[in-house]
């Protein structure tokens, strides 16, 4: 929950410049209320605009305060963040509302990031796989079609300064490959992102980590240097 109107065009405009020549695939996810200006923004730079949820409910109606599928898509969004820890957190998001809002972002011709990780308890218990195998389990039956992002942030390490040793991203990403596998019968095309205090100084080896695709970016996307930085490394 970051942005105004001048701080935006500011950013944007610092992004477009910094990363006109950059060769990974990039997008920056913003809050509802400046996707219009953002998208407009975005114009002709190569830059995916994201959003940052989408409404469970798929029809346009009764849902106040509610953001469809369909109104992102209107708006030329082609990529939305799902199952964030913070949307599970504090919205109390479960398996069956993602679901929903899977099947909706799908429907609408967008391509949902499903964010999954554990929390600290959960990783000193040694469940860690149990869980985020479980949280990626809600992907089974739908038809993705290609069309998929998986996210994986351990909660402990979002926005703490902490991040996972090498050792521990690469036993998770294995772990997430062969589950999809294992659920796509043998073929699938879905990035598997690391996130969780990515930074400039830590990008390089992380993005260098086998099984991992790319990187989500929290708090280092708000600084166009450092997330320079980090978009050359995944380049």
């Amino acid at each position: 929950m970051h942005g105004r109107l001048a701080r935006n065009a500011e950013l944007v405009a610092q992004l477009r410049e910094r990363l006109a020549a950059c060769a990974a695939d990039v997008g920056v996810a913003v809050p509802a209320p400046y996707l219009a200006q953002v998208a407009t923004l975005l114009e002709g730079s190569g830059i995916a605009l994201c959003a940052q949820d989408a409404s469970r409910f798929p029809v346009d109606g009764a849902y106040t305060g509610e953001t469809s599928a369909n109104m992102l898509a209107d708006l030329g969004v082609r990529y939305v963040l799902l199952g964030h820890s913070e949307r599970r957190q504090y919205f109390q998001e479960d398996e069956a509302i993602l679901r929903d809002k899977l099947a909706a972002v799908l429907d609408a011709g967008m391509t949902p990031v499903l964010c999954i990780g554990e929390t600290l308890a959960e990783r000193e218990a040694g469940r860690h796989l149990d869980v985020t195998g479980r949280q990626l389990a809600v992907l089974d039956g739908l038809a993705l079609d290609g069309r998929c992002v998986v996210a994986y942030e351990p909660v402990w390490a979002i926005g703490t300064g902490k991040v996972a040793s090498i050792g521990q991203i690469a036993e998770m990403h294995a772990h997430l490959t062969q589950k999809l596998l294992q659920t796509s019968g043998g073929s699938f095309n879905i990035r598997v992102l690391y996130g969780g205090s990515v930074k400039s100084d830590n990008a390089s080896a992380i993005l260098a980590t086998p099984g991992v695709d790319g990187a989500l970016v929290g708090g280092a996307s708000l600084d166009a240097e450092s997330f320079e930085k980090i978009c050359q490394a995944a380049g």
